[in-house]
């Protein structure tokens, strides 16, 4: 019971630490595509870098430890909600993904988007978080 709980609890502090990662660095690509001076840019392209190499293993272990609970608990029956959230989940990698990618558009100099696109990419992974805690805390479909 001890270890299921730790690898629980480890699994917890890696979702909230990725998810602060995945809200900040698209309001850091706000404020780059809002910008326009070059020593500004500059600096915001070095934080979306570090930032990006700081959450990524970060990511990574939320979801060894999500795998890892989950293969602790195999034999139970799994419910719909938990193939919702396992969905969620795999679209939250993608994003975080995509932001790699916006990381590197952004370095060399490509951006296309506005800072009011960015604001709303920015909510992608609040609306999932929403729901993944609905699913988890209501469990629906059980």
């Amino acid at each position: 019971m001890l270890m299921y709980n730790t690898i629980r609890i480890l699994h917890i502090l890696f979702v909230i630490s990725w998810f602060a990662g995945l809200f900040y660095l698209p309001r850091i690509f706000v404020n780059h595509a809002m910008i326009e001076d070059a020593a500004t840019s500059e600096r915001l392209t070095m934080m979306e870098r570090k930032l990006y190499r700081f959450v990524t293993p970060i990511g990574v272990l939320a979801l060894v430890f999500g795998v890892w609970w989950w293969v602790n608990v195999w034999w139970e029956i799994q419910p719909i909600w938990l193939h919702v959230k396992l969905v969620l989940v795999l679209v939250l990698v993608a994003y975080h993904l995509y932001c790699g990618h916006l990381v590197e558009v952004f370095a060399a100099g490509r951006n296309r988007h506005s800072h009011i696109w960015y604001r709303w990419f920015n909510e992608i992974p609040v609306l999932a978080l929403i729901a993944v805690l609905v699913l988890v805390v209501v469990k629906p479909w059980m």
